[in-house]
């Protein structure tokens, strides 16, 4: 992977997801791309006279913009990668989608679930740019700011189009790791078996290990977890929304807990 797309954006994770970013360019050589997309639509006025004063408004969200990108670059220019910046204003996951088309991997911020009022989230924009981009998304958990590409990898398989997608994108990753887990939680399994996938792993020089791993009464997402624990995998592979984005919403499902809950890394695919 040579060509990483960076959201920056002004919350409380942004210095962990440079700083994640920046470590993996320096492993693989790659290229920096920072993607800064201010969302004007939000700070549109209302239709009673909320114009006045918008210039001012927008200035000032134009002011701290320039602060956080000198801070950024400051930061970039201290370490020894390429990069370059792209500033513009409009719908932020548009812009994203937009500027991704020849990334090889999109770096955003995993939202926390139990801050309070006063942290600044990252954007709820993960589900929508794994769905709409060619590319795979690389979701950095909250508090993480560094990604061992030589550590042991989890690749979560249920016989998917997704997941087989997801492992195709991830194979560049995938023959750096010191070890590669296969695992398929019992019972959630929808056609190609894990073993078929170490196989086509094999065929690119990567060997893996094959894990039938029991639910035992957890949901599959709480199950992937704990094998990622015990596994000592510094990030998970996986296809993401299997089903509908709106079943997931109303039933749950596997992505949108991970989502919400891994404490790894997730290299996400649709």
């Amino acid at each position: 992977m040579k060509n990483l797309l960076l959201h920056i954006h002004e919350d409380d994770e942004q210095s962990g997801r440079l700083g994640l970013a920046l470590h993996l360019a320096e492993q693989t050589h790659a290229h920096l791309t920072c993607v800064q997309a201010t969302p004007m639509e939000v700070f549109a006025a209302d239709p009673l006279g909320g114009m006045f004063g918008m210039a001012g408004v927008i200035d000032t969200i134009h002011s701290a913009d320039k602060a956080q990108r000198a801070a950024a670059e400051a930061r970039l220019g201290r370490a020894g990668v390429t990069w370059h910046w792209h500033s513009s204003d409009g719908n932020v996951v548009e812009t994203l989608i937009d500027q991704a088309l020849l990334a090889d991997l999109v770096i955003l911020s995993q939202r926390s679930t139990t801050a309070d009022r006063s942290t600044r989230q990252p954007l709820a924009i993960v589900g929508d740019v794994v769905m709409h981009t060619g590319c795979p998304v690389l979701l950095v958990p909250a508090g993480s700011d560094r990604l061992s590409l030589a550590a042991p990898a989890l690749v979560a398989w249920n016989g998917s189009a997704e997941a087989a997608h997801a492992l195709r994108l991830a194979l560049p990753l995938l023959q750096r790791a010191s070890a590669v887990h296969i695992v398929e939680v019992s019972g959630d399994s929808l056609g190609v078996p894990a073993r078929d996938a170490a196989v086509w792993l094999s065929r690119h020089d990567i060997g893996s290990d094959v894990h039938d791993w029991p639910a035992k009464g957890r949901r599959t997402s709480a199950a992937l977890r704990d094998a990622a624990s015990e596994l000592s995998a510094a990030y998970i592979v996986m296809g993401a929304y299997g089903r509908s984005r709106l079943r997931e919403t109303v039933l749950g499902g596997v992505t949108r807990e991970l989502i919400a809950s891994s404490s790894v890394p997730l290299l996400l695919a649709h």
